[in-house]
């Protein structure tokens, strides 16, 4: 399974490929995507929407797994980041990949072990678990590779619950359905 994790932003998208197979992770690539505050807010959007179509080209992932959308203190910066989500979420629908999204909370729980880790904690940890010897380069990057990394072991935990309920477990929506967004 090929999962394309994203830290959605209008300044910065940050991106990460993490490959599952046979229960053993490796990151396939991971950057960031970055736009001018000097172009039209449109072609920001478009750039975000172009490079993520072209990472699924290249990648061709199973799924793309998104930061939910949390409103803070700041509902502007939350407005711009839910539209940069929705070029995101177009792209996946366009290639015909299924979306699914984790909170900030659930992602560090998963990888450090409580909600309150800082983001020197998540990237630690996500470079220990994908065996990255040099610099990530971003945190937004890093933050995407952890989202991929929480789907990966999110889906580990489902297997087994339904493998100890003898197949009776509920699972959550399939994985490579088209997820509809509220």
């Amino acid at each position: 399974m090929v999962i394309l994790g994203i830290d959605p932003g209008l300044a910065s998208t940050g991106y990460g490929v993490v490959e599952k197979k046979e229960g053993l992770l490796r990151p396939l690539g991971f950057g960031g995507i970055d736009t001018s505050p000097r172009e039209p807010l449109s072609s920001r959007l478009d750039k975000i929407y172009s490079e993520v179509r072209e990472l699924i080209e290249r990648y061709h992932p199973d799924l793309l797994v998104l930061e939910e959308l949390f409103f803070n203190k700041n509902a502007r910066s939350a407005m711009v980041v839910g539209q940069a989500r929705g070029g995101i979420i177009l792209a996946a629908a366009h290639a015909g990949i299924g979306v699914e999204e984790y909170t900030p909370l659930q992602v560090k729980q998963t990888l450090v072990g409580h909600g309150r880790a800082d983001k020197r904690q998540v990237e630690y940890m996500v470079r220990t678990l994908l065996h990255i010897e040099g610099d990530i380069g971003s945190s937004h990057a890093s933050d995407a590779l952890a989202l991929a990394v929480c789907h990966a072991h999110s889906e580990r935990m489902r297997g087994r619950l339904d493998e100890a309920l003898g197949g009776k477990a509920v699972q959550k929506k399939p994985a490579h359905k088209k997820r509809t967004v509220r």
